[in-house]
């Protein structure tokens, strides 16, 4: 199932992602995801997050689909070229995943192999024009591809919350334009930025899911602050972690945060897409306190 058809239906779409292991036992992984996700509707997986080497997306993903979940696979442009991404995508059209999330990828710099040669031989937006042109039964290189082409549902993300507003646009106005279908976004504490970023993408007629990072502690909250661009965790919300130290480390006041956070952004997108980060089991309290 492409998840373009619970949008057009009007569903509010609940996504979750899950990172996969450092190795390629997943039996954890799969556990985890039956018990805690069953509120979901489906499971995004992480591509060699932040250039750490892992398990495939791909493979995760035709797992999960083996024990009845939607898997989204991520496809990031960081670690191969243009021939290696179109394989893949036949690959998982094959496996019958229709839903992916295309992104560009952080820099090899960023991970655990610094030494390793960066691709980036497309970047999100062109990867998009990519799956469109194979929708229609061609590759990049003009050749026809043999039988029925595929199918997908095409995500992509946006930073709402970013310091420049008009530029998050102006992507978002490009993955439009190249064949993009719904969009979900970087973490965000700041509700009253993402509706008014609303206010103005709704223009472009694509579904949104909020994305939302549960926030673990104080430390974690300030590294973000510090480190990844388009998220600012207000001091507010800082002193309320800083609030009870042994709420704060059970999860409970993250989840609270997040809650109100997607209960008050609600109203003003199609679906959430929730960064659990290991935290997977708090997300049935979280969907719970959100009325979701």
């Amino acid at each position: 199932m492409r998840i373009t058809e619970l949008f057009e239906r009007g569903e509010f779409v609940v996504s979750a992602e899950v990172g996969p292991p450092k190795g390629f036992h997943i039996e954890h992984l799969l556990e985890e995801a039956k018990t805690y996700l069953k509120g979901v509707t489906a499971v995004n997986v992480t591509d060699n997050q932040s250039s750490v080497m892992r398990l495939g997306s791909l493979a995760v993903c035709k797992a999960l689909k083996d024990e009845g979940l939607l898997p989204i696979f991520q496809l990031t442009c960081r670690d191969r070229n243009r021939i290696a991404l179109q394989s893949d995508l036949l690959s998982a059209a094959m496996f019958g995943i229709e839903n992916i999330l295309c992104l560009t990828g952080d820099h090899t710099k960023m991970g655990d192999h610094p030494q390793s040669k960066p691709v980036f031989d497309l970047d999100s937006v062109s990867l998009i024009h990519t799956v469109k042109l194979l929708e229609s039964g061609v590759d990049l290189g003009g050749n026809q591809l043999v039988g029925e082409p595929p199918k997908f549902a095409k995500g992509a993300v946006v930073s709402p919350c970013s310091d420049s507003v008009d530029a998050q646009l102006a992507k978002m106005e490009r993955k439009v334009a190249a064949g993009v279908d719904y969009f979900q976004t970087q973490a965000v504490y700041e509700p009253e930025k993402f509706i008014k970023f609303m206010e103005k993408a709704k223009q472009f007629g694509k579904p949104v899911q909020l994305g939302v990072v549960i926030p673990k502690s104080v430390g974690m909250a300030r590294y973000m602050n510090n480190n990844v661009a388009g998220i600012h965790v207000p001091d507010e919300m800082i002193e309320e972690l800083k609030k009870d130290k042994e709420k704060t480390k059970a999860g409970i006041t993250g989840v609270e945060i997040t809650a109100r956070i997607i209960k008050e952004c609600k109203p003003y997108c199609q679906g959430v897409h929730i960064m659990a980060l290991g935290w997977e089991s708090k997300i049935p309290a979280l969907l719970e306190q959100a009325e979701i």
